[in-house]
């Protein structure tokens, strides 16, 4: 059993006491990732479209780090201050991935970290 623990500064530093992602016999689990900027470490906007374009880009860095892609991704659950944003993620998640889509739930939460709109976690296959 081969466990590899994943950091890159093209993605936010842990703000807690995790890891950004752990490569276990060739999956990678994610922590989750708010819409953060990996450089200043604050919300890159207020517009949810700009926070999950940030969320993916940020599950993408750790993932490429990981030998992995977005494309790889088995399993997301998205973390949502408002429901009704979830049409917003279908949206982004159809321009990102291809069919068959990953398996998912959307889980609505009162609220998250640094007062983001949106939170992802991620596990996929390494290649």
């Amino acid at each position: 059993m081969s466990k590899e623990y994943i950091h890159t500064d093209k993605a936010p530093s842990a703000i807690g006491a995790y890891s950004q992602a752990i490569k276990l016999d060739g999956i990678v689990y994610c922590s989750g990732q708010i819409p953060l900027d990996p450089k200043e470490m604050v919300l890159v906007s207020d517009n949810i479209d700009e926070q999950i374009e940030q969320v993916f880009e940020n599950l993408n860095q750790v993932l490429l780090k990981s030998e992995s892609s977005l494309d790889n991704i088995l399993k997301l659950n998205v973390y949502l201050t408002d429901l009704g944003n979830f049409s917003k993620v279908n949206e982004h998640m159809e321009m990102r991935f291809k069919k068959p889509f990953p398996a998912s739930a959307a889980i609505g939460i009162k609220e998250l970290p640094k007062g983001a709109l949106i939170e992802i976690d991620a596990i996929a296959e390494a290649k």
